[in-house]
């Protein structure tokens, strides 16, 4: 074998085992990159740090009024607690949405991924 089909197989072989590497991680539970910030309609502030990206998360039992998505990830806003049914707000990464002055308080979100 010449140096350069060495230098191809080696290649080769790291490109393999990258992949496995990546592949392997893949399965475990996945983060979303920064905080979701939100705020009660008494103006406590809640943040949260690098939440999962699966599942459904609740914003507390009074709810969120308004929402600082500072993640990589876009999320979506529910009004009740099990991510279900309801007019949904969609958030997109690193942007904020509001409620409007008669509308019910946002109960969970979940993100996509």
């Amino acid at each position: 074998m010449s140096v350069t089909d060495h230098r191809r197989l080696r290649v080769a072989a790291g490109a393999v085992l990258l992949t496995l590497a990546v592949s392997g991680c893949s399965g475990l539970g996945r983060n979303a990159v920064g905080t979701i910030s939100y705020s009660t309609e008494n103006d406590r502030v809640v943040t949260v740090s690098n939440p999962l990206v699966t599942g459904c998360h609740r914003l507390g039992p009074a709810g969120a009024v308004k929402v600082f998505n500072n993640t990589l990830v876009d999320m979506v806003l529910y009004p009740n607690a099990n991510c279900s049914r309801g007019t949904t707000t969609y958030v997109a990464t690193t942007l904020s949405d509001n409620i409007a002055p008669v509308a019910r308080p946002w109960r969970s979100y979940s993100l996509v991924h």
